[in-house]
């Protein structure tokens, strides 16, 4: 853990402070990150990762995410494939909470809900590229966005940045900022990749086996909206405690994984360790810390089918998502880890994402 703090340590020295400056008519397009076979491209439409291109236990290269071909199809996209989700990730209930005496309410969504910030959350916004460097020892890029006073009915001017950097040939960091202008206001970024170790155009997840390193999860209602409670994982499909495939208790529960888990480690922004994901068939090993104090675990479980890069159908399982993060709907239980932000006290979210191989049959 100790690296994993130094490491964490590094990130915030090389992340870029914030730009203050209002995003508009800005141009949309396609960079890469390289550092040796180890390369990843990203779009400023929604601050998105588009691919990541790692080796398997034979070298093989190939990419492990879920998205488009084009810009043209990021921007007419339903789904935020890759994207940064915001000012608010996952839901609120009934699109509405009171801060400080005050009542607001949001663009719903979802039904009566808002997800992911609203109909035109930060995932469905162009992000200026505030710095880039696509080669050398540490490649990286950042992308800037100012947000409104009013904007989806969130409160306060809010100045928001994301920073991914490669680090050596098997490690990507995400570093999310945001800063209060004006007023205090809710924040919870999330970054919403759906992965798939065996390259995103091998079938489904199942097969993945994972640990989750939660015991307790934030159970939801019909419309997965947090109940209050947080209850303790085991006996339960959701126990990840112990690596299992993700395909062996899925049928447990009507429509997949999709919830919350509360990490263990402690409060605060305590770097944790968050899950590790393995996939036998390639070898490929993804393993995530995180300062956030929740992990949300969602096994795509789409009722339609997407057309993906090179014109591949995604079908439902066919990527999974580990989104680090506050806990769902925190506005509107007390009991959950605030996610106010106010002037003079900014927001820190960090990841770091480490790739390897095994050969072993386990």
């Amino acid at each position: 853990m100790a690296k994993i703090s130094i490491l964490f340590c590094f990130i915030i020295l090389i992340a870029f402070e914030f730009v203050d400056c209002h995003i508009a008519h800005e141009k949309i397009g396609i960079y890469e990150l390289k550092n040796g076979n180890f390369s990843a491209k990203f779009t400023n439409w929604g601050a998105s990762l588009v691919s990541l291109i790692v080796p398997d236990k034979n070298g093989q290269l190939a990419d492990v995410v879920l998205g488009y071909d084009s810009v043209k199809d990021y921007i007419n996209s339903s789904s935020p494939f890759g994207a940064i989700v915001g000012r608010v990730a996952n839901r609120i209930k009934d699109a509405r909470f009171i801060l400080n005496g005050n009542l607001y309410k949001l663009v719903a969504n979802e039904g009566h809900n808002t997800i992911h910030g609203g109909s035109r959350g930060f995932s469905r916004v162009a992000w200026r590229v505030s710095g880039y460097k696509n080669e050398g020892a540490v490649p990286y890029i950042q992308f800037s966005y100012r947000s409104f006073d009013g904007e989806q009915g969130f409160p306060g001017d809010l100045i928001v940045s994301v920073t991914y950097i490669l680090i050596g040939h098997d490690t990507m960091t995400v570093t999310m900022k945001a800063r209060a202008l004006n007023k205090p206001t809710p924040v919870n970024l999330a970054q919403h990749t759906y992965w798939n170790l065996g390259g995103h155009n091998s079938g489904d997840i199942l097969s993945h086996k994972i640990q989750i390193f939660g015991s307790h999860i934030t159970p939801v209602n019909r419309e997965l909206i947090p109940t209050g409670k947080i209850v303790p994982v085991t006996r339960t499909p959701y126990d990840f405690l112990k690596p299992h495939t993700i395909g062996s208790r899925i049928k447990e529960l009507p429509n997949g994984y999709d919830i919350n888990y509360v990490l263990n480690g402690g409060k605060g922004n305590k770097v944790k360790r968050a899950a590790v994901v393995h996939h036998k068939k390639s070898g490929r090993v993804l393993e995530l810390t995180t300062n956030a104090p929740g992990l949300q675990f969602c096994t795509s479980n789409w009722n339609k089918n997407f057309k993906g890069k090179g014109g591949h159908i995604y079908k439902p399982h066919a990527g999974l998502c580990l989104e680090t993060q506050g806990f769902p709907d925190a506005v509107n239980h007390p009991n959950f880890p605030s996610q106010t932000v106010k002037k003079g006290k900014p927001y820190s979210h960090s990841m770091q994402i480490k790739f390897s191989t095994t050969r072993s049959s386990a």
